[in-house]
């Protein structure tokens, strides 16, 4: 499941999709202070916000659902309407990225992301907003994440249209998110549901690291950066637990890995990789453990995009990540 691509010695990104990144990483690096804490005003006043719509835009109407207002865990569920109401549709439960710190399930680029996925698949998209770092640290973004599926289990009629298939339910998320999607689909292999079943699991570009520096991260820096990543990984881990990159959160492939050898239930992985994310080398060994631990797993490959590329609708590597995605859910369907 590669893409051909001829691969190129720096990324060639359109003017507009470079002055996003120097944006975004400037926003980033003027949130972060040194006690491994976030200036959430700031951060709020800059994260530009989508509203619900009850009325269809492009094909896609959209409704928020709170989970647990003690923690204020809410989704929001993304329903195509240009299908007809009795086809039976896949629903992708989905976590934004963002490091574990950053954005919200109605952040535009995540709603617009989604829509997308809602439309082209086609598919009910829940987005979850869970709760995030430093105010919350791991396992908080986990539990949040599971949680929503038991919800969805017991609530579907009160949650979901009536073509909601819960039998075929997908995992997807990108970065912070796909590690998440990763941790939600192993809780969700080892338990019971009434209803629902994770048919897939999508990993764009996951967040993992390790103690170890790997060879893409000395040399990539674009979007991501080992100062920003241990600044991120030190503010989600649990503090005074002498916790390190090696953490079973962190390195999942490392030295302290879950066996997930045994788990049968646990979903066929789509690993999406780009050729200049700094991550790459992690997203890679996520793979291949997978696959050495007997599972189905899939690789793509963008040799020329780099981290979070997929959320740039102007790339047209961005609609052809779709594409696969799409193919990818319909082929689990059919199996």
């Amino acid at each position: 499941m590669e893409v051909a691509s001829n691969r190129q010695t720096s990324p060639s990104l359109p003017w507009r999709t470079r002055i996003t990144i120097s944006v975004l990483s400037a926003v980033t690096d003027a949130s972060q202070r040194g006690n491994f804490t976030v200036n959430r005003t700031f951060l709020n006043f800059l994260n530009f916000k989508a509203p619900p719509n009850h009325k269809p835009i492009n094909g896609v109407k959209t409704s928020d659902v709170m989970v647990d207002p003690s923690r204020k865990l809410w989704c929001r569920i993304f329903v195509p309407t240009q299908i007809s109401s009795s086809d039976n549709l896949p629903v992708i439960i989905f976590f934004h990225g963002g490091g574990f710190v950053y954005l919200n399930a109605d952040t535009k680029a995540y709603d617009a992301v989604c829509r997308r996925f809602a439309r082209k698949v086609p598919a009910i998209v829940v987005s979850v907003d869970y709760r995030l770092a430093p105010e919350h640290r791991y396992p908080a973004q986990y539990d949040d994440g599971f949680d929503v599926l038991k919800f969805l289990d017991e609530n579907k009629s009160q949650a979901l249209p009536e073509n909601a298939d819960l039998s075929c339910c997908f995992l997807a998320g990108d970065s912070a998110g796909a590690n998440l999607a990763h941790h939600v689909a192993k809780r969700a292999s080892e338990s019971d549901f009434q209803k629902l079943k994770v048919t897939g699991l999508v990993a764009i570009q996951p967040f993992f690291g390790g103690e170890e520096r790997t060879e893409p991260e000395k040399r990539l820096s674009l979007m991501v950066s080992t100062k920003r990543t241990d600044w991120l990984w030190k503010a989600f881990l649990p503090q005074g637990e002498g916790a390190d990159r090696d953490h079973e959160a962190i390195n999942v492939s490392g030295p302290r890995a879950a066996d997930i050898s045994g788990l049968e239930r646990f979903p066929a992985t789509m690993v999406v990789v780009g050729g200049f994310d700094a991550l790459q080398e992690w997203q890679r060994r996520y793979y291949n453990w997978l696959k050495n631990s007997g599972k189905e797993a899939h690789l793509v490959e963008y040799p020329n995009m780099i981290h979070a590329f997929y959320i740039f609708p102007e790339l047209p590597e961005a609609g052809q990540l779709i594409s696969q995605i799409r193919d990818f859910v319909h082929k689990q369907k059919s199996t």
